[in-house]
């Protein structure tokens, strides 16, 4: 499962001392880039080829809260919905391993066939089976 750590900067938390919730959103975007990176996918060059992976669905669990200056990760793991879509199972735990979010952002399928052909294909490298601890 891929792993990436963080830590909350001070500007990410509201009046009331703990991290904005619209900031989770921005740390599981993060987290699904840097996956799909370490999967030698670059989202910033398939968006220039017009191939765009957009989130259409964010179901999200708000289990607990972090305050400025914590250190947590998130995890990402890809699960095939259908045939084309997939949802990235992420959560966020605190450093001590507490569960913190819960998520489940969903990439719809795809708008023209050869974009379907693209994410088949990708998607299926991608969930492919692997030696444990392995990226590649």
């Amino acid at each position: 499962m891929f792993k990436l750590e963080m830590a909350v900067r001070d500007y990410e938390c509201d009046l009331q001392g703990v991290v904005n919730n619209a900031v989770y959103q921005n740390y599981l975007e993060h987290a699904r880039h840097e996956f799909l990176l370490a999967n030698q996918v670059d989202f910033a060059a398939l968006a220039a080829q017009g191939i765009d992976l957009m989130v259409i669905r964010a179901e999200v669990d708000y289990k607990a809260s972090l305050r400025p200056h914590d250190r947590f990760y998130v995890t990402v793991e890809m699960v095939p919905q259908g045939r084309v879509k997939v949802v990235f199972v992420q959560n966020v735990y605190k450093e001590d391993g507490t569960l913190m979010v819960a998520a489940k952002p969903t990439v719809p399928p795809c708008k023209t066939v050869a974009r379907c052909e693209w994410r088949r294909s990708y998607w299926r490298w991608l969930l492919r089976p692997r030696k444990p601890g392995s990226c590649r």
